[in-house]
């Protein structure tokens, strides 16, 4: 019945708004445009009565300070270093000014619209209106566009607000937004056909013993990053979290038969880790045929045993939303046809406690979102390191580029690199991917048909350089003089001065794991970010116990003590676009960013306590 009561007041709401023409103190100017990605087509206009949750990203109050602030926590050498903000603090920075919020609702009331929801901090007011009420509102249209892979929405390339509120409203969506999450991982193979004829096996006699380069198992990991036989410390204040995007849900069987085999002390907990849904997302439920037959939960199974396999026994916390469904204009109902990250980081800040370390496995190209939008994202994402939690994304899988589809989106059609988002946000970590094991090398493996007939594409570790932001202070020395000494390599291909990723690296090839009772393997920058956060949450299950704050925001502490704690890769780039790309050299560069961990070293690094 709610349900029902809040569809009848948007509908009377919008009739409010359609009764005459829509009223404003200042002419309307347009925004915001965003060209169309070359991956989408226009099918047709959007229908009218189709009702949309529009979120109004309000000018936050105090962004400054809080940016402030966070270097200041996150800077080891500072004095309020981990001196992480309640949830209340981390408010009372971005609320709006109230001149704000009382001319954004002044534009909402006199068209007769009400608020149905907001943030947590109220810098996001959310409306649901027919499209038709919509497009009066913004002074846009709204077309249906479908993807080349499938999936249509609604969006409105060009939108329009009164002069006088462009000053106080930041971003509006679903316009023109064409962001489409996908899971970083590889090829699930049931046996791996493709191994590099120049790989070699280590000569060190107890990494060879194992370490099998064509299924890497926890015990390789333990191994090979130095966590073996350290024992937990302050599992009752440390926990760990994973994003689940797409439809994508752990599945706890299969998680138990993984650890059943490889962790066999950890296997208890595949049964109660705690699964959050979270606008709609999915529950906690076994395979339907459908997902079967879609392959659906293949990310979300290889999370958290890549979790589970390296970091017993924190407890892992994971997160399922929901979001960006197909454009259905058979729904009557309000439909959430925003990008999922939204919707979780608002979620998120709205919980009084947060894990210590959250790790994600989904990106698209930084060019598919405006970057007006791309900001007021990543300015969430500092508001949840202030607080004290680590964020980890993958940096992608297709190095500089995918083949075939390095073409700028600003209407020039040009040939240019494609960072990816959420990685390129200065405001998280990004984690590249590694093979091999001594030495570690940038994950590559070409393109190849197997003895089955199945085409297998390029899989690279991504990095690169933002468009959209600017190099962050943390990381100015290191990369200002890895463009230096590249010598003009790329020029023009790339932004000299954009915030370059990935950070930091870990294994990405070949990982052992269960997916529908069966075990096979998969790669990915997904497989290394659960991996990197597993082992960063025995750092801090280690400094926890030593009576010290957690790591929070990382990249700050990275790049000016905690890279002493890494193995620095020099091998291999960043392949795509048709090129080489990218180079791994000495010292910091975009394809593996700073290194691998050495946990004692990195425990050491950050004060902590080894048992």
């Amino acid at each position: 019945m709610v349900g029902f009561t809040a569809v009848f007041s948007a509908l009377l709401a919008a009739q409010a708004a359609l009764a005459g023409p829509i009223r404003s103190r200042t002419p309307y100017r347009v925004k915001d445009s965003h060209h169309v990605p070359r991956d989408w087509r226009r099918v047709g206009r959007a229908p009218g009565s189709h009702i949309i949750d529009l979120q109004i990203a309000v000018k936050q109050g105090n962004f400054a300070a809080l940016e402030k602030h966070l270097y200041e926590v996150s800077d080891p050498d500072h004095p309020r270093y981990g001196n992480h903000f309640s949830a209340d603090e981390v408010k009372e920075l971005v609320k709006p000014t109230d001149e704000t919020l009382d001319l954004v609702h002044e534009w909402l009331g006199d068209n007769g619209i009400v608020p149905s929801a907001y943030s947590s901090a109220k810098d996001w007011i959310t409306v649901s209106l027919p499209v038709e009420a919509i497009e009066q509102l913004l002074d846009t249209e709204y077309q249906i566009y479908e993807h080349k892979e499938g999936g249509k929405v609604a969006r409105a390339p060009a939108w329009s607000l009164p002069a006088h509120l462009h000053d106080h409203i930041d971003t509006i969506q679903p316009t023109n937004s064409f962001f489409r999450a996908r899971a970083e991982k590889f090829d699930h193979v049931e046996t791996p056909i493709y191994i590099d004829a120049q790989y070699t096996p280590s000569l060190n006699s107890t990494l060879n013993a194992v370490c099998n380069v064509s299924s890497v198992t926890p015990e390789c990991f333990q191994t090979l990053y130095s966590t073996k036989g350290y024992k937990t410390q302050a599992s009752d204040k440390n926990a760990i979290g994973f994003n689940n995007f797409l439809g994508e849900h752990p599945i706890r069987s299969d998680a138990e038969l993984f650890l059943a085999k490889y962790r066999p002390e950890a296997a208890s907990s595949a049964k109660d880790f705690p699964m959050y849904t979270i606008a709609d997302g999915p529950g906690d439920y076994a395979l339907t045929p459908q997902e079967i037959e879609d392959g659906t939960s293949k990310e979300a199974n290889l999370d958290v045993q890549a979790i589970a396999g390296i970091s017993w026994k924190t407890p892992i916390v994971s997160y399922s939303t929901g979001g960006s469904p197909p454009f259905d204009p058979s729904v009557s109902t309000p439909t959430n046809t925003n990008e999922p990250y939204l919707v979780w980081v608002q979620w998120l800040l709205s919980q009084e406690s947060l894990p210590q370390i959250i790790t994600t496995s989904y990106a698209d190209d930084e060019q598919t979102v405006p970057k007006s939008y791309a900001v007021r994202v990543c300015n969430e994402f500092a508001q949840v390191g202030l607080r004290g939690t680590s964020l980890l994304f993958s940096s992608g899988d297709s190095g500089v580029g995918a083949y075939g589809t390095c073409i700028s989106n600003d209407g020039t059609n040009s040939t240019q690199f494609l960072p990816e988002f959420p990685p390129s946000c200065p405001y998280v970590t990004a984690v590249g991917a590694t093979k091999n094991f001594d030495p570690e090398v940038v994950a590559y493996r070409p393109a190849f048909t197997g003895p089955d007939g199945v085409s297998h594409g390029n899989y690279t570790s991504g990095g690169g350089f933002s468009n959209y932001f600017t190099r962050p202070p943390y990381q100015e020395e290191q990369a200002r003089s890895y463009v230096e000494n590249l010598n003009g390599l790329y020029n023009g291909l790339y932004n000299k001065d954009g915030r370059g990723y990935p950070d930091i690296a870990a294994q990405g090839l070949y990982f052992a794991y269960f997916w529908n009772g069966t075990e096979g393997t998969i790669s990915g920058t997904s497989a290394s970010c659960p991996l990197t956060g597993g082992i960063l949450s025995l750092v801090n299950d280690a400094l926890l116990a030593a009576g010290k704050p957690q790591l929070g925001f990382l990249n700050p502490w990275l790049y000016k003590n905690g890279y002493k704690g890494l193995t620095d890769i020099t091998s291999g780039s960043a392949v795509g676009c048709g090129v080489d790309g990218f180079p791994a050299v000495e010292g910091w560069d975009p394809v593996t960013g700073l290194g691998t961990p050495v946990f004692p070293e990195l425990v050491r690094l950050a004060g902590g306590r080894l048992p």
